[in-house]
């Protein structure tokens, strides 16, 4: 057995909601290489942890707070942090020196269907993600950067399923979530940056 085979990567899924992501990741590592992916999740939501222990046996879940991880200095290898806040201090603590912080951010027509409805003649309405971005290049070493665009047909996920993973419907008036809810909205635009750090010396803590 090679070295390469006998390999273990650990991966932490900061903010990893219902866990699909990580699992998918873990699956795709484990058929395309000879590497065991060890791979652990954590959020702040025991719903979301009960939900993914539930579903995803082949994975570590834990309700955690970001800025408490349970875990010590430099055992992951990979940090992904999908549409989530982030806990820089927390992530330079916890990755290898070699590792790599992985950081999924909205562009400006992320899910701009909904937000021109809920936010519609607000200032509200236009999002920009350049502050998010230059604090992600202040605390890492901006090694890749790649962008994610396509329109997703809603014909088999309600908009229910929807609006309960977005926080743009946080502090919506009942009514106007039922007004968004009887919209007909067949597509939804995804239009996402994936930013690929390195570690360095600096530290912080921010949210998406």
């Amino acid at each position: 057995m090679t070295e390469t085979s006998k390999k273990r990567i650990n991966i932490l899924d900061a903010g990893c909601g219902e866990g699909s992501h990580l699992s998918s990741i873990q699956e795709k590592i484990s058929q395309d290489t000879a590497l065991n992916p060890l791979g652990v999740g954590i959020d702040i939501s025991k719903e979301g942890i009960s939900l993914a222990s539930r579903e995803y046996p082949n994975a570590i879940w834990c309700v955690t707070d970001l800025a408490h991880c349970p875990f010590a200095g430099e055992q992951f290898d990979f940090i992904l942090n999908i549409l989530s806040p982030s806990n820089y201090s927390e992530f330079t603590r916890m990755i290898t020196d070699d590792g790599m912080v992985i950081k999924v951010i909205p562009n400006r027509d992320y899910l701009k269907e909904l937000r021109e409805a809920f936010y519609n003649e607000t200032n509200r309405q236009e999002y920009s993600n350049d502050k998010t971005l230059a604090l992600f290049k202040s605390h890492f070493q901006l090694v890749d950067v790649e962008q994610v665009r396509y329109r997703f047909a809603l014909d088999h996920t309600p908009i229910e399923s929807l609006l309960q993973m977005t926080p743009l419907s946080w502090g919506s008036t009942e009514e106007g979530l039922q007004k968004i809810l009887q919209m007909d909205v067949p597509e939804i635009t995804i239009d996402l940056t994936i930013l690929f750090g390195k570690k360095n010396r600096t530290t912080g803590l921010t949210n998406i």
